[in-house]
């Protein structure tokens, strides 16, 4: 009996011949609008979907039934409530014939099929099974696994080849067809993968707005050389702007992409994208060229490569490298804010191990510069090479040892550079009870340099410099809580008093370079830190504790934060004498005061604050403000304020709005207090319904670095199951609109910590 195996092949025919576009998309779509039914409810007496773990199909036996069997032997007959079942697959109808000589069979009368993947209903099915053909007309079809539903007028398979006639696909319900793509002829090789549609048409409503004659197509996950959707877009730098990726399936383990584009007031460029993948390793290596840019009068161009290779279970090679033609490339190719701040363009490769108690690594940094105002002399040092290992282990169940240890060549093209070793030993306790924690921490720093002649010159005359000095901390906290009620809620509430002692001797470092350090953005952070410098080029000396304070509100239900508040400050009992060039002498006394907040009001309320405020100068450096509020049907409004002190003053004020399930507008007012002056503006409207969505936006942003604002007009149509053809609003959105999608939310850092560096990752690159 292989009827039933044969059909297996014809649903996945019709599931794949039209929706295949969608293999490609990878945006998550919403069906909150779809009817709750289906168009196609389930059959009774089908098979629940099959358990992980259950025997394939193929393995399975075959179940018949029916209300009356007759016939003969060779040619029995069921009539009434026949259903075959095999696994998850179910077969039903009112008649059904065999001819067991002659391989043939018929069933007529609401002919029926379901699995996992899709329900089939047709008037009549008939074939021949020793020539392996079949003939199933008037059909109607929904797809289960991933929503559409359709027809055709009839379907012939024989062996792997199929042909569909008069078929449709839309994954609207009938009631409310948005759109619907017909083909009159659909020609499936299964073997090969391929589909080939003529006279295909895509319909909005009533109306026509798309005609293909004849399109080939993947019919299944295999890739295949071929169009993707194109992009198209207008803004006033580059004018009308269309681009046509063209897949090329080069290997099974690797491909690229072309895209030609065209910007009617730069002329014509080339992008691509080339993936490998292998068993120990992928990567991904991207190029653009652009003969004579009429903006620039040169040609353009970029190069950059990510991708990474295991060694072994401890071992990985790693690169993230990029290359631009010129200091105003990423601020010409950019379309948000990073790209006109970016300064430099970082590339790094290495080899990098991990064990139980060690990491290590040997790697090489370059810098090229992507800010025109400025020149190669304001470049970081690049770092050829570096070298670094860490090993920590615990001695005793409360006693840890370990060792920091880095070397590190610095090289500059208009700079004196050198080499340097830095080493930190250091010894530490555990000490913890169920309320409390003490860390005594003992630390001894060396760093030792190589300098060459024109540096050391300039810093005093020694070219072999170093430092030495021992680093002592004390770490200690106490958690206090009780139980309380707000409202009719119950609460744990949480008092953390934390305590941190740092001790570091003077040293004179005034003869040591500066290769990679900075001092960090003061922060709650850095009252916990043993160094304020960012690199091994400076360790401040400190004699100073800080005093902090934590609390917080958990709901008892279900663990959710209802406040989290925390305040700190250091005392420096002595003047720190170590300082960079530049920087303001640390002196006697107390710190700026560093307090964050987070309160939820309700589910829908989030209100939070950072402050800074410096008593010694009574002056605040930095105030933060945030609040968001989240609407019904996913609509959500953030507000922020930031400010530091001669530094920036912002206001950004960004929302989605639901006016009606269908309808919903969107915006962002982006704004510099401190230079008056707008920094990015949205204002959209978004169109979604059940099978389909539209959205359109309007964007003035900066786009360089005088701060000149360019204007943009982005149109995307979402056609949900089939693809999507436009600019890719959605990424605008997400980018500009906390909680455009809510689980952005979840998503987003602690408002209190601060990086570290600000590198530019060179896969960022426009």
């Amino acid at each position: 009996m292989r009827l039933l195996p044969r059909l297996l092949p014809l649903s996945l025919s019709i599931a794949v011949c039209l929706p295949a576009p969608a293999l490609a998309d990878e945006k998550p779509l919403s069906w909150s609008l779809c009817p709750a039914g289906d168009v196609l409810p389930s059959f009774e007496g089908a098979p629940a979907a099959a358990l992980p773990g259950a025997p394939a199909r193929n393995e399975q036996p075959t179940d018949i039934e029916g209300d009356l069997l007759s016939g003969t032997e060779s040619q029995p007959q069921y009539q009434g409530n026949v259903s075959l079942i095999r696994g998850d697959q179910f077969l039903g109808t009112d008649h059904m014939r065999f001819d067991t000589e002659a391989g043939t069979y018929v069933a007529e009368g609401n002919v029926r099929y379901q699995d996992s993947g899709i329900r089939i209903v047709a008037d009549r099915a008939e074939g021949d099974q020793d020539t392996d053909t079949h003939v199933i007309r008037n059909i109607r079809y929904q797809l289960v696994d991933r929503r559409g539903n359709g027809g055709a007028d009839s379907i012939e398979l024989q062996g792997p080849l199929g042909q569909l006639r008069h078929s449709t696909y839309s994954t609207c319900d009938p009631s409310q067809q948005a759109w619907e793509l017909r083909a009159q002829q659909i020609d499936v090789d299964s073997d090969e993968g391929f589909g080939v549609a003529r006279n295909a048409v895509l319909r909005m409503g009533r109306f026509p707005v798309l005609y293909v004659p004849w399109v080939k197509f993947p019919i299944d996950d295999r890739r295949h050389t071929g169009l993707l959707y194109p992009s198209v877009s207008t803004s006033g730098r580059n004018g009308f702007d269309y681009r046509q990726p063209i897949y090329l399936n080069l290997a099974p383990n690797y491909d690229a992409t072309l895209t030609p584009r065209w910007m009617s007031k730069r002329g014509l460029m080339l992008d691509s994208e080339f993936r490998y993948l292998y068993e120990g390793g992928r990567g991904i290596v991207t190029a653009a060229y652009m003969p004579s840019d009429e903006l620039r009068d040169r040609d353009r161009g970029r190069l950059t490569f990510t991708g990474y290779h295991n060694i072994d279970r401890h071992w990985q090679a790693r690169a993230s490298l990029g290359w631009v033609s010129d200091t105003r490339y990423v601020e010409d190719f950019a379309n948000r804010l990073a790209g006109v701040s970016a300064s430099y363009l970082r590339s790094t490769a290495g080899v990098y191990g991990s064990g139980q108690y060690w990491n290590a690594g040997a790697m090489a940094e370059h810098f090229q510069l992507t800010d025109y105002t400025l020149s190669d002399a304001n470049l970081p040092y690049s770092r050829l090479p570096r070298v670094f290992a860490n090993w920590e282990r615990p001695l005793n169940h409360w006693l840890d040892a370990g060792v920091w240890a880095e070397a590190v060549r610095f090289e500059h093209s208009e700079r004196p550079g050198g080499s340097r070793l830095d080493l930190k030993p250091y010894v530490s306790a555990r000490l913890a009870g169920p309320s409390w924690y003490v860390t005594p921490t003992l630390a001894w720093r060396h760093t030792a340099y190589r300098l060459e002649q024109q540096l050391a010159q300039r810093l005093g005359g020694d070219a072999s410099p170093s430092r030495s000095l021992p680093v002592a901390s004390f770490d200690a906290g106490v958690y206090f809580d009780r139980a309380t009620t707000l409202g009719d809620a119950a609460y744990l509430h949480t008092l953390e008093p934390r305590l941190f002692y740092l001790y570091a001797p003077y040293r004179d470092q005034s003869g040591l370079p500066l290769f990679d350090t900075r001092p960090f953005t003061f922060s709650w952070g850095q009252l916990f830190r043993d160094n304020r410098y960012s690199g091994a080029d400076r360790q401040t000396d400190a004699n100073q504790l800080t005093v902090a304070l934590s609390t917080r509100l958990i709901r008892q239900s279900d663990g959710r934060e209802k406040l989290s508040a925390s305040i700190g400050q250091i005392r420096y009992f002595e003047d720190s004498r170590v300082v960079a060039p530049g920087e303001i002498p640390v002196e006697k006394g107390k710190s700026a005061w560093v307090a964050d907040a987070n309160y939820v009001i309700n589910d829908r309320w989030n209100l939070g604050a950072s402050y800074q405020w410096d008593p010694k100068f009574r002056r605040e450096d930095l105030a933060s403000i945030r609040a968001r509020y989240l609407w019904p049907d996913d609509g959500v409004a953030n507000l922020s304020y930031r400010y530091r002190r001669d530094l920036l003053e912002q206001a950004d004020f960004s929302f989605l709005y639901p006016v009606s399930p269908t309808w919903s507008i969107v915006g962002r007012y982006y704004h510099s207090i401190k230079d008056d002056k707008l920094l990015e503006a949205i204002a959209g409207v978004q169109w979604d319904s059940c099978c389909m969505a539209v959205r359109a936006l309007a964007r003035r942003y900066v786009h360089n670095r005088e701060g000149e604002l360019d204007n943009a007009i982005q149109v995307e149509f979402v056609l949900k199951g089939l693809g999507s053809a436009g600019q890719d609003t959605e990424r605008t959105l997400r980018r500009a609109i906390l909680g455009y999608h809510r689980d952005d939310l979840y998503l987003v850092p602690p408002s209190n910590t601060t990086p570290d560096r600000d590198d530019y990752d060179p896969n960022l690159i426009p």
